[in-house]
């Protein structure tokens, strides 16, 4: 039913508030990346300690989230009938909506 649909899309929104965390991970990981000279933006100067203790608090946290969504999904995947892929897509827009307004806000706020 398209219903379940819906269910997924407020399950995913409601994932994507502490999504918020893994996501800045990520995003901090790429900014600060030796190798990252993709022109997105400046590496923090004060960041000297490496990208061990990056990998050592972000893959945990990216995991366990990856982990929680995937099962959380799962079975509300299973009783929405539509398609897989618009089900997956749905779902990860509506996860990525949280972040989207944060940035749209600190953009706003400058």
């Amino acid at each position: 039913m398209r219903k379940w649909l819906a269910v997924g899309a407020g399950v995913n929104l409601l994932l994507g508030v502490p999504g918020v965390v893994p996501v800045w991970l990520v995003w901090y990981w790429a900014s600060n990346w030796p190798l990252a000279g993709l022109g997105w933006t400046q590496g923090e100067p004060t960041e000297n300690d490496g990208m061990l203790p990056w990998f050592m608090v972000a893959t945990p946290v990216l995991v366990l989230f990856g982990l929680a969504w995937w099962l959380v999904n799962r079975p509300v995947r299973r009783r929405a009938e539509v398609s897989g892929r618009l089900y997956w897509s749905v779902g990860a827009a509506a996860t990525f909506v949280p972040t989207g307004a944060l940035f749209a806000v600190s953009a706003l706020h400058g």
